[in-house]
């Protein structure tokens, strides 16, 4: 089994991380998780990433997925967490930008996948209260962008679900101009529970501004 610091993940040709299993004369560094078919949604999803348009350009986001899951990401970041301009938050998530998508086996967890989501985001006028700080619906709007994402895509499961429960510690205020970087990590997914953390940090002065604890779920197709 790789180590935690290898960079080792699906390959192309898996449809799913449980039946990959790497040779031993394979090189961990040319395994990458997440490949051009690797997601199959098991059953009728309420928002199936596989069937969004592309949006946005995927190629300048590091992490060790694959290109085809960070475009699938970002395509249903921009679909379902931005919409069109009369959305709400639209200006402030087409503001925000991916620079790290990641997933690696958990030690703690006995090998079990976690992945983790790097975004960034200057803060602007817009997105202040009226004390001239980040507004804390803002921030929240920010964290509830996920990891799960990428670990269904990884895992052939659904990770896109509704917010069930959002668990906000807020540390220390954010002004105009501040550069925020986003780090979501996922916790656990179960068969309709799925839960994540995050970390706001601020980049200048290396501050946590905010940190959560979220769960979100599979809603019920027949509600919707």
């Amino acid at each position: 089994m790789p180590s935690r610091s290898s960079p080792v993940y699906a390959s192309a040709a898996s449809p799913a991380y449980e039946s990959y299993t790497p040779s031993s004369s394979s090189s961990s560094e040319n395994i990458i998780y997440g490949g051009t078919s690797s997601y199959t949604p098991p059953r009728k999803v309420w928002v199936d990433p596989k069937s969004l348009a592309n949006c946005g350009d995927a190629s300048q986001i590091q992490g060790n997925v694959s290109p085809y899951v960070k475009q699938l990401i970002l395509n249903t970041f921009i679909a379902y967490g931005a919409g069109d301009e009369h959305c709400f938050g639209h200006s402030v998530a087409k503001a925000v930008k991916f620079v790290d998508i990641s997933a690696h086996e958990s030690h703690e967890k006995q090998g079990r996948m976690e992945a983790t989501t790097v975004a960034e985001i200057l803060v602007s006028k817009s997105m202040l209260n009226g004390a001239g700080m980040l507004h804390g619906g803002c921030l929240a709007f920010l964290i509830d962008n996920t990891p799960l994402v990428a670990l269904g895509l990884i895992q052939n499961v659904n990770g896109v679900g509704v917010t069930q429960s959002m668990n906000i510690m807020f540390h220390s205020p954010a002004p105009v101009g501040s550069w925020l970087r986003i780090i979501s990590t996922s916790i656990a997914m179960g068969g309709r529970i799925m839960s994540a953390r995050c970390e706001v940090i601020n980049k200048k002065t290396g501050s946590v501004v905010a940190s959560a604890y979220l769960n979100k779920m599979q809603p019920a197709i027949s509600k919707l």
